[in-house]
């Protein structure tokens, strides 16, 4: 007999009958050689790159789309010299201007975003090798071979255990720490050289990121690349209240693992109702599907403010900063769990457990800090258990008639609505309200078209406790407010890449669309979803992911249906893909990564460059962060950017200060090396931009569908992906697009449907046919120097 290690895993055996490498043959078992992560002749020419290393990659995208800044700030207040004035041309006492000065708040955004998911990747890591073991195997199913192609490309090796994650960690902890040196005084004085380390700081988020995942997937049993994961149930009404109810924030999903783990230790799974808000809900029902999700990060102070929770259970990231003082207006207890939020509370972590749960319950400590995610478990569920029935008879929002008569105090001051980030009338809702119409609040609240940061509340020359109302009438009024969403699936099979990886580059699939980010959403979350749902109505495949995918859950069609109950989460023409929560945005790199060497046979270890300007050229992707939030969205859009993705953003993305954009006026940045003829050939501006702030829900859905479009098209693809171009911008703007012909290389390209009205429009531009080019390239002749 034969046997194979570890865990008959088919991956040894290739092609159609036998190929194998790196193991020996023995009488009764095959023997994985040790110490072999890839063979040294496919090692590209950059594994673990520095700082610099990748600057000639990015001096060519800066080149392509110029960096265009919008100071959001014309001082700066970074040191004391300051602060400085850099207006009309002026520069700062250190001698930097203020092109350079908004670069470097770039940088420092995407360093701040990149070191909280190397953080959160570092905790969990070391967390879960204590518990399971630094060998233990990073198996993420028999349909992924490619299990961690940016840690591949990156690092130049293959992790096997969890241990190997540790020199991946440590390399991105040493980048990160070189990176936030630069935006020190006296470092750094160049827009592009700040630019580059933007970019390089992303690169260690995607990275960053995919080690946090592949960790928790393997260590934790999360679904493996499943795209039948269980539909799980969104939404606060989707909450018991009659349980007690733990809830956490965050997104570590250690904390609420321990919390389920005592649970079912305990047989207490249908006695406490867990869930979550942001990120950690989508991880704890990615490890539990009986968990709920009441929603992303704008359900926060409504849902809190709503008194439901009686335990709220906080790890780190994008929770409010003033938890404790919210939690405390209706005695909800606060555990805090790691580092990173300690909210001034006692460390308890050594304590006795029943010493805890008694202090809490007796309210003679504010809240405990608990870094211990098994005894968070337990003791999270004990005082929820204990204090739910005395919290029962707390009156938590005022009623309807209270809210009729705390609304005629209004002075209609309108600074509610000057200090709103989105400018939402809620003066008008207010006014109305004390008039008994609460039509106006449950515009606000529905679809969280107010986001309840709450700085209307504390600009209310009458104390009004707005958000308090809002919540009071959306509670009241919009009933149904129980959705799903389809538990987060991990990475893209394997398998799923060869069934779709010609079809997206050759362009018979017109995109791929990511949908991330947060949710201060200009004009509310349905935006998002009827983008989403206009895309899957199209044959794209639309992924999605944390607070994004929270939000397309929450919208249900015609037919009353939310689109994961109408849409398959295959990674697929048509298919609604949720990856999972922020760390799981990886995976979507990781399928574009996996595209360039699955189907186009690139080598990826240390091979960054050729990857990345595979997939500029002939991977038609898009990222669209809507609702762009925290620093982690910088540095999230940044790093897809330097592989060659191009994101949209919403009107409040332009708040970081840069956008990257093309010139279609200058056709010379377009030109394009053909690494078949060995030409230089004229090129199109695919994709035009690489980072575009669009003004509302139309445009976006327009340049999303248009940056789809890249230079490896055929004909057939390119006449699907001008087909939806046209169509779409005929559907919102009513017109063909004028600048149409930019994209036509010869009249095979024309969309059938279009092609009278296009090619009027070629003959008076005096349009002539140009040539395909075979393999795009923005890079040396790599190809021909390789003798390939």
């Amino acid at each position: 007999m034969i046997i194979v290690t570890p865990k008959n895993k088919p991956k040894e055996f290739k092609n159609d009958f036998w190929k194998s490498k790196n193991f020996k043959v023995s009488i009764g078992e095959i023997v994985e050689k040790k110490g072999v992560d890839t063979p040294s002749e496919s090692m590209g020419p950059t594994p673990k790159p520095d700082v610099t290393t990748l600057r000639s990659w990015d001096m060519k995208l800066l080149e392509k789309y110029e960096p265009f800044y919008a100071p959001f700030c014309d001082m700066c207040c970074l040191c004391t010299y300051g602060k400085c004035d850099l207006t009309a041309g002026k520069k700062g006492a250190c001698g930097i201007d203020i092109e350079a000065q908004q670069a470097r708040i770039v940088l420092l955004a995407c360093c701040i975003g990149a070191a909280a998911h190397s953080a959160h990747a570092r905790h969990l890591l070391e967390y879960l090798i204590e518990k399971k073991g630094k060998d233990f195997p990073l198996d993420l199913g028999m349909n992924i071979d490619i299990e961690a192609p940016i840690i591949r490309t990156v690092i130049g090796k293959i992790p096997k255990t969890l241990g190997d994650l540790r020199e991946a960690m440590d390399y991105m902890e040493e980048q990160n720490l070189h990176l936030l040196s630069a935006c020190h005084t006296g470092q750094e004085g160049k827009s592009v050289d700040f630019e580059s380390k933007a970019f390089h700081a992303g690169l260690m988020d995607t990275l960053g990121m995919e080690i946090g995942d592949i960790t928790q997937i393997a260590a934790l049993n999360l679904p493996k690349g499943d795209a039948d994961a269980p539909l799980v149930e969104l939404g606060m009404s989707s909450i018991d209240k009659d349980k007690p109810v733990v809830l956490c924030i965050g997104h570590n999903v250690a904390p609420g693992a321990g919390i389920i783990d005592y649970l079912e230790d305990k047989e207490l799974e249908d006695e406490v109702e867990v869930c979550g808000i942001c990120c950690a809900a989508l991880d704890i029902t990615r490890y539990n599907k009986n968990a709920k999700v009441v929603g992303p990060i704008s359900k926060q102070l409504k849902f809190v403010r709503s008194g439901v929770a009686d335990v709220i259970v906080v790890d780190e990231q994008c929770v409010r900063t003033d938890i404790l003082e919210e939690a405390k207006k209706n005695k909800a207890a606060v555990i805090a769990t790691t580092d990173k939020i300690c909210l001034g509370l006692p460390d308890m972590t050594d304590e006795d457990a029943d010493k805890i749960v008694s202090q809490l319950v007796n309210e003679e400590i504010e809240g405990a800090l608990i870094l211990n995610p098994d005894k968070v478990g337990e003791v999270a569920t004990r005082v929820a258990m204990k204090i739910a029935k005395d919290r029962e008879a707390l009156k938590l929002l005022p009623d309807l008639e209270e809210i009729t008569e705390m609304a005629k105090e209004c002075t209609e001051c309108g600074w509610c609505q000057r200090v709103c980030p989105n400018s939402q009338p809620m003066m008008e809702a207010v006014v109305a309200a004390g008039k008994g119409d609460f039509s106006k609040f449950v515009d606000l609240y529905e679809y969280d078209v107010c986001y309840t940061c709450g700085r209307c509340e504390q600009e209310c020359e009458r104390d009004l406790p707005l958000i308090s109302m809002l919540t009071k009438v959306g509670e009241h009024y919009v009933k149904d407010e129980k959705y799903n969403v389809r538990a987060g699936r991990g990475p893209v099979q394997d398998i799923e890449i060869r069934r779709v990886g010609a079809p997206i580059v050759l362009g018979d699939i017109p995109g791929v669309i990511a949908f991330v980010g947060c949710t201060n959403y200009p004009e509310g979350g349905e935006d998002v979803a009827k983008m989403a749902q206009e895309f899957l109505e199209r044959n794209y495949i639309v992924v999605t992911s944390g607070c994004g995918a929270m939000t397309i859950g929450e919208y249900r069609d015609e037919e009353g249906k939310t689109l994961y109950e109408k849409y398959s989460g295959d990674f697929d023409a048509r298919g609604l893909v949720n990856v999972g929560s922020c760390v799981s945005n990886s995976h979507i790199a990781g399928a574009c990564i996996k595209i360039a060497n699955i189907f186009a046979k690139k080598p990826l270890e240390g091979n960054f460059e050729e990857i990345a300007d595979y997939i500029l050229n002939r991977v038609g992707a898009c990222g669209v962060a809507w609702g762009a939030y925290s620093q982690k969205a910088a540095s999230i859009a940044t790093g897809v950017n330097r592989w060659g993705i191009p994101v949209v953003i919403g009107p409040h993305g332009s708040k970081y200060r840069r956008l990257f954009l093309g010139r279609t006026d200058k056709k010379e940045k377009w030109n394009l090396n053909d690494l078949r003829s060995g030409k230089v050939v004229e090129g199109e501006p695919a994709p035009e931009h690489l980072l575009y702030a669009a003004e509302n829900r139309e445009e976006a859905t327009v340049i999303i569908a248009k940056l789809c479009i890249r230079p490896n098209d055929t004909s057939k693809g390119r006449q699907i992906k001008l087909n939806q171009y046209i169509d779409l911008h005929r559907k919102y703007f009513g017109t063909i697009p004028d600048d149409i012909s930019l994209f036509i290389r010869n009249e095979k390209d024309i969309p059938i449907t279009y092609k009278k009205d296009v090619m009027n429009m070629l003959e008076e531009v005096g349009w002539e046919p140009r040539a395909l080019p075979q393999e795009p390239s923005i890079t040396a002749f790599k190809e021909k120097a390789r003798g390939k």
